[in-house]
């Protein structure tokens, strides 16, 4: 083998060896291929944590600002919001614009009916978007963004209240704004300062607060955010007991005095493993289990009534209860089936762990 390499030299290229024939000068072949070194994979690591600790940093500053004028325009924004009968049109250019499409999306998806205006076709046309009775939140880091100018410009004209978020108090955009966001000032994460990173997150952050602000001063509730969302895990997430019990005829129930052979009965028609067990107002008193037939098979159990087997107090749920909630009770308590009461005790409806898994609770 070494002499038929006799005369071959080898050179280093884009981390492999090859070998070069010696009369063309030919790259023949590959011969071995360098392992980056692992320092730069500990580079990566130590990049990260540079750039989380660089970004907290400015979530620090921006809850430092907080206590002072940020907080007090940040309660003024979300007055101006409230107040008006309109949308809120959210605009802004580059990567304040990403933040700014996060941001409508958000105030949408919790009762604030939002939508995001692009600046650069709010000059051809897509200012009729925006009516009188709207309020718009213009992102800009630097508050003088070119393209923000014609927007600007329209809710001065037409005098739709405009709420900036920036981080020069004396920008164009601050000085032009009904309330202006000024966020202070911060290193990038970015090692040249030129991508915008910890600003991004900054804004990010401060929208959330609007946003958040909001749905709490409107009292949205988990049911009103399900009409937002309907689709996919967190839609079935957000289902409630009532849409997907079991009621009237369907629901196993028997009384105290129930004889056993006819409890038994109704438990297997009715296929959910159990029977409920009301008293004479129909209050639900206890719950009859297969564990609870285990338990109690002696001789003499078909002679018995129901109530001397069953389990007392069950646990139960009210029709408003999120599937996600009674998904981990019945979890927690290790059963298959929840009753559901209303606020007399009286039995309305059951649930079984199956129709959970089939609605995508789990």
């Amino acid at each position: 083998m070494l002499q038929c390499l006799a005369g071959f030299r080898t050179i280093c290229y884009h981390r492999a060896t090859y070998l070069i024939a010696p009369a063309s000068g030919t790259r023949i072949l590959p011969m071995t291929a360098q392992k980056a070194p692992d320092k730069r994979l500990r580079n990566a690591a130590e990049s990260a944590r540079r750039t989380v600790e660089t970004e907290r940093n400015g979530l620090d500053a921006v809850l430092r600002a907080l206590d002072e004028e940020l907080g007090s325009a940040l309660q003024e924004a979300v007055r101006l919001i409230r107040a008006a009968p309109g949308r809120v049109i959210v605009t802004g250019m580059g990567k304040s614009g990403h933040v700014g499409q996060k941001l409508a999306a958000t105030l949408a998806s919790t009762g604030t009916p939002a939508f995001f205006v692009h600046p650069s076709e709010a000059s051809h046309g897509d200012l009729g978007m925006i009516a009188r009775d709207d309020v718009i939140i213009a992102l800009s880091w630097s508050g003088e963004t070119a393209e923000l100018r014609s927007i600007i410009d329209y809710s001065r004209r037409f005098r739709v209240p405009l709420i900036a978020m920036t981080s020069r108090k004396q920008s164009t955009l601050a000085a032009s704004s009904d309330v202006a966001l000024v966020l202070p000032e911060a290193q990038e994460a970015c090692p040249h300062g030129l991508a915008p990173t910890t600003s991004t997150v900054m804004q990010l952050t401060v929208g959330d607060a609007i946003a958040v602000a909001l749905l709490e001063d409107r009292g949205f509730t988990a049911h009103d955010f399900k009409v937002f969302h309907p689709g996919g895990q967190l839609g079935a997430s957000l289902l409630f007991v009532a849409d997907i019990m079991h009621a009237d005829t369907e629901l196993p129930l028997g009384t105290r005095d129930t004889p056993m052979q006819q409890a038994i009965v109704a438990m297997t028609e009715k296929s959910f493993g159990c029977l409920g067990i009301t008293d004479e107002a129909g209050k639900l008193v206890g719950i009859l289990t297969d564990g609870d037939l285990r338990r109690h098979m002696t001789d003499d159990l078909l002679s018995r009534r129901a109530g001397e087997v069953m389990t007392a107090n069950p646990k139960t749920v009210s029709p408003e209860t999120l599937a996600s909630s009674a998904l981990e009770i019945l979890n927690s308590a290790k059963i298959t089936s929840l009753f559901v009461v209303d606020d007399n005790k009286r039995p309305t409806g059951i649930v079984h762990i199956h129709d959970l898994l089939r609605a995508g609770v789990a």
